[in-house]
């Protein structure tokens, strides 16, 4: 029915005293019959282009997710199965600590020893260094002193014997020393 038709058959009704309302159906449960013969073609149109056009889109995005959450178990199944072999490993590793801790400190009192043993060697050789060194030293020192005294000795000697000289000769003998002193210079020049 067009909507033409039913305002002319409202305002006839209305004309007529209007036993019946336009607004309720006959029946409670059921629709009118045109609204029937119109809405069920309609909506087996509506759902049958949703079934083909729809639907393999609907099952795709399914089966996608459907593939994602597999992933998903199966990495965490093999993220679970490599914790277990890490574990299996800590463990093992675990009872191997009392055993390497035994050899690393084994080899840190082999290099102790030998490191005492090397700085003993070292020592050693630096003192006999530092005793042939101090030897020499005093060996010069006493070279040095030696000559030290013996110039002292004969300097004080010369000065001495000038005093007994000069207080002993004249002045004549002592004029002719010093000119036989000189020509023996000027001689061996």
């Amino acid at each position: 029915m067009s909507l033409f038709h039913v305002l002319i058959r409202v305002v006839g009704e209305a004309g007529e005293g209007g036993h019946e309302d336009i607004t309720q159906t006959p029946s409670k449960f059921w629709p009118e019959g045109y609204e029937l013969l119109f809405g069920i073609p309609a909506s087996v149109l509506v759902f049958g282009l949703l079934f083909k056009f729809a639907g393999p889109v609907i099952k795709k995005g399914m089966a996608a997710r459907t593939a994602k959450i597999q992933a998903e178990l199966d990495a965490g199944e093999a993220a679970r199965a490599s914790a277990e072999v890490e574990s299996a490993q800590i463990r093992q590793a675990k009872g191997d600590i009392g055993a390497e801790r035994k050899r690393i400190l084994a080899d840190a009192e082999a290099q102790a020893a030998a490191m005492i043993e090397d700085g003993r060697v070292r020592l050693a050789a630096e003192i006999a260094e530092g005793e042939a060194k101090a030897l020499a030293d005093i060996a010069s020192a006493q070279g040095r002193v030696g000559d030290e005294l013996r110039a002292e000795i004969s300097r004080l000697s010369a000065a001495a014997v000038d005093q007994v000289v000069s207080g002993s000769l004249d002045a004549a003998t002592h004029q002719e020393l010093i000119e036989n002193f000189i020509q023996r210079v000027g001689a061996s020049r």
